[in-house]
């Protein structure tokens, strides 16, 4: 595989996209489709931020068609909300990136719904924006949703028997299941889709080591991981070449349906996009299939 840039996605003029995550990642996943020509849906759960983020990928892409819309992947009546607006304004649906993601808040927290925060948002928030959405990816010829993983999903497993982490939480566990959850869940939904005749793709990516400000955001002020991050800066790639995974995920005409692409630098922390190395856990297909069963129980939201 060369190494893909942004300068080498298609042209994507007509097609209507939706992001997840108004900062980071998402920004740039935004930024690079806006400029290749799609209608845009800059989705996050802060009002100011935001619009903001919007305004600027306007003046980085002048005449770019994108919009903020509200949503707050820790709430399903959030979720259910923004797909019900998405419905009501346009009938297709050619692109979902899931990236929008929280990691390691050093105590245990909850979303609206009673779920653990890292597992609800990353993994059942997106599970029923991506459930609740299906109608309109259905009827969009060559429609993909995008999974963003982790490279932590390495270090995961499914803890069925504490999926919330109620007996016990550490951080870092959590994110890593919510991380595996999001790659399971990407691959099961491929599965279905070919079982099914949906005609949706569905890929996962993971950004290797980025310099995003999520677990800024997240640890307290001591928390050594943000030394190790500021003295090793040089272990980790820009934001933008992190996204490239992910956009080539959603973009390549190469791109494989249930595949996995990550950087093809040393440990995949870093580099150009690459097929990623799947973890064991991810390829056990009875457990992905019992995690969408309960994440169909704890959500709500049906694939029908």
């Amino acid at each position: 595989m060369t190494k893909w840039t942004t300068a080498d996605i298609p042209d994507q003029t007509g097609r209507v996209a939706v992001v997840t995550g108004t900062a980071g990642l998402g920004y740039e996943d935004a930024l690079a489709l806006a400029r290749a020509g799609a209608d845009l849906v800059l989705a996050g759960r802060d009002v100011n931020k935001g619009p903001a983020a919007a305004d600027a990928i306007r003046a980085a892409a002048p005449g770019a068609a994108v919009r903020f819309e509200r949503l707050d992947l820790a709430s399903l009546d959030s979720v259910h909300a923004f797909a019900d607006r998405l419905r009501g304004e346009t009938g297709r649906l050619d692109l979902l990136i899931n990236n929008a993601g929280i990691m390691t808040p050093p105590d245990r927290r909850v979303t609206e719904d009673g779920f653990e925060l890292q597992l609800g948002t990353n993994h059942l928030g997106h599970f029923a924006l991506t459930a609740w959405l299906l109608p309109l990816l259905k009827q969009t010829p060559k429609a993909r949703v995008v999974a963003v993983s982790s490279v932590a999903a390495r270090a995961g497993a499914i803890h069925f028997d504490d999926l919330n982490s109620e007996r016990a939480y550490r951080a870092m566990s959590a994110y890593a299941q919510s991380k595996l959850a999001c790659l399971m869940f990407a691959f099961e939904l491929q599965r279905r889709s070919e079982a099914g005749g949906w005609g949706v793709t569905s890929i996962a990516a993971h950004p290797g080591l980025s310099r995003t400000d999520l677990l800024y955001k997240m640890a307290r002020p001591w928390d050594p991981r943000i030394y190790l991050r500021t003295l090793l800066w040089f272990m980790f790639q820009s934001v933008p070449q992190g996204a490239l995974p992910t956009l080539y995920a959603a973009t390549a005409p190469e791109a494989a349906p249930g595949g996995y692409y990550g950087p093809n630098g040393p440990g995949e922390t870093r580099g150009y996009p690459s097929p990623s190395l799947i973890p064991t856990n991810a390829l056990d297909t009875e457990a992905a299939a019992r995690l969408w069963e309960v994440s169909e129980r704890l959500t709500g939201a049906r694939f029908e």
